[in-house]
């Protein structure tokens, strides 16, 4: 019989619809205005602390909704933002510098939906408030790195070769000066030079003095991948700070873009993301001559202490190899961190750590402090420190893990285990610009957004009504359901994030949706002037139209995923909107409003249609 459903399929959408509903739920609770309270490296947060937070909240009249204890931070709830900025004030006062009180936004999700995985949609930096940063990478670093290569493979090829020079020499633009004995040696190093594929060039500066640099071609592949190995590698670390709904993107030669949406602890945020901390193992070298000379492979390092070491230039291995780390305390409860190494890792220390059994071996803490301001147009100022954190007589052969000892706070050995798990920097950065989006503007833009969702569904409802009745009705209950279902796949989707263009996705979605029942009542219509009785009508409207509907959004579906494959940023928001507005569109406006229009005439002897 024409115009029928079997139950299961009404089962069917009533189970989708449900299942919308309870996803889209989540966002109509919001999140509530939050301090974040967090130590620096050498304070902790402990119930003390928390102890005192609330004495001086009472004391003010500033109520709280919630406070929660964590390991190490204290998160505490307000009703309303003028309570969270009165409270920040004071607790500011009360811990002074030693503790970070940032503004934060928390969910307010009740723990019955939490349980469930039903949260709400992750809003973007124009709808949620947080940080925007535009970072730099150091290419002079990634330059000098590559000439300290250079002169390292300068250095053993000439030693491979015999060939006997008086020095090696670093000069400007990554050059390094080769000066022979004599022209006989500088002949045949250039000889064996040519051998290799071009990987350098070289010229003759005199008959003994080469300068030796690496290829145009190898220093543009050595700041690519220093560019996009320092975006790898920072979204590691904003990942390994608990933050999912992030931006981290490529912005010209030089500069990253990091967004953090609803985050208010800037200072949390800088100290990880533009930290460069990474680790050097080196051999102590003992060896020294009696009027105190360096020996040109070795150099002067020191301990926390002070005390002064000299270290082999010579790197055993760096941080790049560290596959895991993890804090813990020791017997005497002292901090340290645990290094799993990579198996080439494993197998260098393996294989240096038995050579050199009762020799002491030393483990560098190196970073990058910023030096003073900067801007986009002026040079970096990054200035390079680096420490000795632990000394160790190697008393047998390690490989794949041991564990760093020396450290002074567990916060500190908490960030440098984070940093070494999720990657040290290749090349350091600077954040030459930094913008906060305030919670304000965000709700605005929020409120903006709904009006003109409303807007755009009340010109659509009304127009469909008047003109289809109702078969108008039944598209405007699709249209509903098609909202529902669109905010329950944004707050599923775990890449989805919603911005104003994203917004403006779902508004030209939800206007849009409703041609494909256009199509389908000017059919019924049509059939019904060429005298079909009503239930051939329908049915005829509904499987002729379906064609037409297919393609127009098949070809829009096709825009969206060039859309989303080329764009960035606020483009790809819109694209992933619009991408899943049409395949709800393609259900509630084929099927849901199919399986209403049945439930009213379908099987039924009709004289009449109301549309």
């Amino acid at each position: 019989m024409l115009n029928r459903y079997p139950l299961w399929k009404y089962l069917i959408l009533i189970v989708i619809l449900l299942i919308g509903l309870l996803y889209a739920l989540p966002n109509l609770y919001g999140e509530d205005p939050a301090i974040q309270i967090t130590s620096t490296s050498k304070n902790i947060v402990n119930k003390n602390v928390l102890t005192n937070i609330q004495d001086i909240l009472k004391q003010n009249n500033i109520q709280s909704k919630s406070f929660i204890f964590g390991s190490e931070d204290i998160l505490i709830r307000f009703i309303n933002t003028d309570l969270q900025l009165k409270a920040q004030e004071v607790i500011s006062r009360l811990l002074g510098k030693n503790y970070i009180v940032a503004l934060n936004l928390a969910p307010a999700t009740p723990k019955w939906l939490a349980m469930l995985s039903a949260n709400p949609m992750k809003l973007g930096l124009d709808l949620r408030g947080g940080v925007h940063f535009l970072m730099k990478v150091d290419m002079d670093a990634v330059v000098n790195k590559l000439q300290e290569n250079t002169l390292d493979t300068l250095r053993q090829r000439l030693t491979t070769q015999g060939i006997h020079y008086i020095n090696l020499q670093k000069m400007n633009h990554c050059e390094v000066a080769v000066h022979f004995r004599d022209k006989l040696d500088c002949d045949k190093f250039t000889k064996y030079l040519l051998s290799f594929p071009s990987d350098m060039v070289f010229r003759k500066h005199s008959d003994s003095f080469l300068i030796i640099r690496a290829s145009d071609q190898n220093i543009q592949t050595a700041r690519e991948y220093a560019l996009q190995q320092n975006i790898h590698i920072l979204r590691n670390r904003v990942t390994q700070l608990g933050l999912a709904d992030t931006l981290v993107q490529r912005q010209g030669d030089e500069s990253i873009i990091v967004e953090l949406p609803g985050i208010q602890d800037t200072a949390r945020a800088k100290e990880i993301l533009g930290a460069t901390a990474t680790l050097e193992f080196r051999l102590v070298n003992p060896l020294t001559n009696s009027h105190g000379v360096i020996p040109n492979n070795s150099e002067l390092k020191k301990t926390r202490d002070g005390q002064v070491v000299v270290l082999y230039k010579k790197v055993i291995l760096t941080g790049n190899h560290i596959i895991d780390s993890t804090y813990s305390t020791n017997e005497y409860n002292e901090p340290e961190v645990n290094i799993s190494l990579d198996n080439e890792g494993g197998n260098i220390m393996s294989s240096f750590t038995k050579n050199h059994i009762g020799k002491l071996i030393a483990t560098l803490f190196i970073e990058y402090r910023e030096r003073g301001t900067s801007n986009m147009n002026t040079h970096f100022s990054l200035e390079k420190h680096d420490e000795i954190i632990n000394l160790a007589h190697i008393q047998s052969s390690f490989g794949n893990y041991f564990r760093i000892s020396g450290i002074n706070y567990p916060k500190e050995a908490r960030q440098l285990s984070l940093l070494l798990r999720a990657g040290a920097l290749i090349a350091p950065i600077q954040i030459v610009e930094e913008r906060i989006i305030g919670p304000s503007l965000a709700s605005q833009n929020i409120k903006q957004g709904i009006e003109a969702c409303i807007c755009g569904l009340f010109a659509s409802i009304t127009f469909m009504i008047v003109r289809y009745k109702i078969f108008g009705l039944a598209a405007t209950c699709a249209l509903l359901a098609n909202l529902i279902l669109i905010v329950a796949s944004m707050s599923i989707l775990p890449g989805a994030t919603l911005t104003m263009p994203g917004i403006a996705g779902i508004v030209l979605t939800l206007v849009v949706a409703v041609d494909a029942n256009v199509l389908i009542n000017e059919r019924i219509k049509e059939e019904l002037y060429n005298q079909h009785s009503i239930q051939k009508a329908i049915h005829i409207g509904y499987k002729a139209a379906f064609s037409s509907i297919l393609d127009a959004n098949i070809t829009t579906l096709i825009k969206v995923i060039i859309l989303y494959v080329v764009g960035s940023g606020s483009i790809k928001g819109f694209a992933i909107t619009t991408g899943i507005g049409i395949a709800t569109s393609m259900l509630t406006s084929l099927i849901g409003t199919r399986a209403i229009i049945n439930l009213i005439y379908g099987g039924k002897r009709i004289h009449k249609l109301s549309i």
